[in-house]
């Protein structure tokens, strides 16, 4: 019993120190139509784009930025990883390119793309050297 009640501990608390990446565009779309909430969508190479892991470990994981977001906004990444370890699965490789024929076709990485809740572009930016706050700021000035 003991076990089980420090395995559900260890589950909760990455569970909740997790950031709330959506898996599904689609059901982002549903979820921020229904939050009224605006999605940040990112176009990423996750094990290849130095950007990508700049913008990732500067921004996204910091406590500033997951915290902020989770009240703010619905968060989607279009990962486009190039390592067989890292490989999606074959739907969400679908998706993601899907996104990319609409929202980057120019193949642009990192891309963040700030979308009202029925998937218009609101905003575009990428990575540059910035605190989470002046990021957020950013993000938050292409909301109408």
């Amino acid at each position: 019993m003991k076990l089980l009640v420090r395995v559900l501990l260890i589950f909760f608390t990455l569970f909740c120190a997790a950031q709330d990446w959506q898996e599904n565009y689609k059901g982002v779309l549903a979820m921020a139509q229904h939050e009224d909430k605006p999605i940040v969508l990112v176009f990423s190479g996750s094990d290849w784009c130095a950007p990508c892991i700049k913008l990732d470990r500067d921004i996204w994981q910091s406590e500033e930025f997951k915290s902020y977001s989770k009240q703010n906004y619905l968060l989607y990444r279009a990962d486009f990883p190039r390592k067989k370890e890292n490989k999606l699965k074959d739907q969400v490789v679908q998706q993601n390119k899907e996104l990319a024929d609409r929202y980057n076709s120019k193949g642009y990485f990192p891309l963040v793309l700030v979308l009202d809740k029925n998937g218009n572009i609101l905003g575009e930016t990428g990575y540059h050297k910035s605190t989470p706050k002046k990021y957020i700021t950013l993000l938050n000035s292409f909301k109408k």
